[in-house]
């Protein structure tokens, strides 16, 4: 391996700094889980995380969001799935989110505070929402 000049170094130390804060749990309340069971990857999931780890830092939320990944979430016919967790709303899981809806959930979810009618596959029923 070639030597590293002292710049290198202070970027790549920067880099894994930031990769840390992103893995920090500490005052985030907001939670998207991506479903990265076999059937979840089979159909895009790592895409899809990986799409919504760039939306997430182009709106500036990194502080805010806890993004993660679990197994199967049950959901298999409309994987990728995607639960999202955000206080004063109900948690939400959505289903067939590709790359390309993930800006599209970040943007509506998370910064409108609006839910996404077309890819929601499961929430909480009506009668315990409260109103």
């Amino acid at each position: 391996m070639a030597r590293m000049t002292l710049d290198e170094l202070r970027a790549l130390r920067e880099t894994k700094r930031q990769d840390l804060a992103r893995r920090d749990v500490e005052g985030k309340d907001i939670q998207i889980i991506v479903g990265m069971g076999t059937c979840g990857i089979a159909a895009g999931a790592k895409l899809t995380f990986d799409a919504l780890v760039d939306s997430i830092q182009k709106h500036g939320l990194e502080s805010k969001v806890l993004i993660r990944q679990t197994g199967c979430m049950g959901l298999c016919y409309v994987e990728p799935t995607v639960e999202v967790a955000y206080p004063g709303m109900p948690t939400v899981i959505y289903g067939k989110m590709t790359s390309d809806a993930a800006e599209e959930l970040v943007q509506k979810h998370l910064v409108e505070h609006t839910l996404l009618d077309n890819h929601i596959f499961d929430r909480p029923a009506a009668d315990i929402l409260k109103k």
